[in-house]
């Protein structure tokens, strides 16, 4: 593969289970689960875990019986602790290439173009987040992005080779894609998958030479045809180093049970709007409009149903966590109805710009006195702003809230009755450890030369 350009998949095997794993070392080669938000259904599974038959998204309650019956350990989502995890495997794996695009929480592309033996230098990738970040990956090299996905699922499925697989030449790739079927194609989703089978392609092979274009394009659009060209080894989606701005943020949450008072939703929509006021001002953006919405549980019978949702805009746009709170909760005003039993509320914000190059209000009147103090204000929230920002992603999440978001929210807090400690992102979560016996250890080490076993 030398001298070709050359993309490597790092993909982290059941990522969310191997962080629990990370701080329990008790847990290897025991099935672990990770649940959804509200404990609600699996989302990360051990391969033992795996072997006794759940599924991905396996509603918890489902499986409650047999993950009793076989001791398989559950864990509510714990996103502090695997954003934190994911962080430390990236700045890894930026220590090997200068050219990193994370692509998600659990996988990053690489290039290593240029590098004389790419599939030692993948194993020396993989050892070494293995050794500083306790995690196991499985590493697929190839020319284009779609073909390491594929060569990052043998590497995970054949374990001949050791988790990591490359293409060596262009007439390597024909056994593989013939077994790979079209559905576990990146890019192909599984409705799209049983239109295509209905044109008897099948497989990646079949995908891949499949002549009629203008189909291909009716059902895939121009993304199918550019999965056709990665899959014959020219490359269409290059590396992304730097990600685009997001044009809509949102946030939301089912509850942990239903919710009958408006204090508790008017706190739970005040949560919401802080937490999308971090996000803009994190891509240093604005967002125009405001969309709040309200539901009720539509799986509950012998209840009244409702869903409901409201936009208001601003007239300048904002970023403000106090400004967004102010809107959120009076479009809140709008769509509230007493009496009802609420499951779940969001904000969204829309028509978002670039927080130095927005266009202002034909009513904003400019160089007036009003306006010059309006500006002292602006830089004073804009400065309280980013002291919140910063004692927050130094202290953790909610150091520093508004008030509105409430100090209780036992009233429509998730649900996690399984949740680990935030053992890396929490100065009162730390894990713990016996000192008397490091130091016992240590003066072991240091006179026999080898670790100390109890």
């Amino acid at each position: 593969m030398k001298g070709l350009s050359l993309l490597a998949l790092i993909d982290c095997n059941s990522f969310y289970c191997n962080c629990e794993r990370i701080f329990r070392p008790e847990l290897k080669d025991k099935p672990v689960v990770v649940l959804s938000n509200n404990d609600g259904c699996a989302v990360s599974r051990t391969p033992e875990a795996k072997a006794l038959g759940i599924g991905m998204g396996a509603p918890y309650f489902q499986i409650k019986s047999l993950c009793d019956k076989h001791e398989v350990h559950i864990f509510s989502s714990n996103f502090s602790l695997y954003t934190d995890i994911s962080r430390r495997v990236m700045n890894i794996l930026k220590s090997f290439s200068p050219f990193v695009e994370v692509y998600s929480v659990d996988e990053a592309f690489i290039d290593l173009s240029g590098i004389d033996n790419p599939l030692a230098y993948a194993q020396k990738i993989k050892e070494e987040i293995a050794r500083r970040a306790k995690i196991p990956v499985a590493i697929g090299i190839a020319p284009t992005k779609v073909l390491a996905k594929v060569a990052c699922r043998i590497a995970k499925k054949d374990p001949q080779h050791k988790g990591v697989f490359g293409f060596q030449e262009a007439r390597d790739f024909d056994p593989y894609l013939s077994q790979i079927k079209v559905s576990n194609l990146w890019g192909v989703a599984k409705g799209r998958s049983l239109s295509l089978k209905l044109h008897g392609i099948h497989h990646a092979k079949d995908f891949r030479d499949f002549s009629n274009h203008h189909l291909i394009q009716k059902i895939l659009t121009k993304v199918g045809r550019q999965i056709q060209d990665e899959l014959r080894g020219i490359s269409c989606f290059p590396l992304t180093l730097e990600h685009e701005k997001k044009k809509e943020m949102m946030s939301s949450r089912t509850f942990g049970r239903g919710v009958f008072e408006k204090r508790a939703l008017q706190e739970s929509i005040a949560s919401h709007a802080s937490s999308v006021a971090a996000q803009l001002r994190l891509q240093n953006s604005l967002c125009y409009e405001v969309l709040v919405y309200v539901r009720t549980n539509p799986y509950k019978e012998g209840i009244i149903q409702y869903a409901a949702s409201h936009v208001l805009r601003f007239q300048r746009p904002q970023n403000n966590t106090f400004a967004l709170i102010k809107l959120a909760l009076k479009a809140l005003e709008k769509i509230w109805t007493p009496g009802l039993e609420y499951k779940k509320s969001g904000v969204r914000v829309r028509q978002l710009q670039d927080e130095h190059e927005y266009q202002l209000s034909l009513f904003e009147q400019e160089n007036s006195h009003s306006e010059v103090s309006k500006e002292a204000k602006q830089y004073k929230e804009e400065m309280l702003m980013k002291v919140m920002d910063h004692i927050n992603h130094r202290e953790g999440k909610r150091t520093l809230f508004s008030l509105a978001c409430g100090t209780d929210h036992h009233t429509w807090k998730m649900r996690r009755d399984f949740n680990s400690p935030r053992y890396t992102t929490s100065w009162y979560e730390l894990p713990s450890c016996n000192s008397k016996s490091l130091r016992k250890e240590s003066k072991y080490s240091k006179k026999y030369g080898r670790p100390y076993k109890t």
